[in-house]
């Protein structure tokens, strides 16, 4: 890595921080920062880059959006995750936002084996897997009614955590 490190990779650090210490603080990732980075990275790639940077930012914001959007659809994660890679998308365009999403879904997966196993949770979490996936294989990919995050009783995952896991790793390699 370059020394000062490049704007988008402090902005990244910045913003996967700032989510990290809301969602443990509160479950939650405010708009303000996910839309705000979004905005900030739009406008400071088009003033370094163009219209060009403007295009790279806003693919990379969609793309992020696009990727993590059909698990919130199935009520397995919440807006603000999503709305956090779309951000993280926009600093590091599109192919940053996919390998922040791969990154990210590794780290989730073995942070979430972690927590079953740390709470007693496993066999539990390994059931409803397999549950769900019986029944989407006999009425198709939808929700399922008491395994999605309106359902209080299940265990969660802070996700701000596996996608900042993720972005880190992501910047490590470029």
């Amino acid at each position: 890595m370059t020394w000062p490190p490049p704007v988008p990779t402090i902005a990244v650090i910045v913003v996967v921080t700032a989510a990290v210490v809301g969602d443990l603080k509160s479950r939650r990732i405010p708009n303000a920062l996910t839309l705000g980075a979004a905005a900030v990275a739009i406008a400071v790639h088009g003033l370094l880059n163009g219209w060009s940077g403007v295009f790279l930012a806003a693919s990379g914001w969609a793309v992020g959006l696009v990727l993590f959007f059909p698990l919130f659809a199935l009520g397995g994660m919440a807006a603000g995750d999503v709305k956090l890679l779309g951000a993280i998308g926009a600093w590091l365009g599109p192919t940053g936002a996919v390998w922040t999403g791969l990154y990210g879904a590794i780290a989730g997966g073995i942070m979430a084996l972690a927590v079953a196993l740390a709470r007693g949770y496993a066999r539990t979490a390994v059931r409803n897997v397999w549950a769900i996936l019986r029944l989407w294989s006999v009425i198709g990919v939808q929700p399922v009614e008491g395994l999605t995050l309106a359902d209080k009783t299940s265990v969660t995952l802070p996700y701000a955590l596996p996608l900042a896991a993720g972005a880190l790793v992501t910047l490590w390699m470029q």
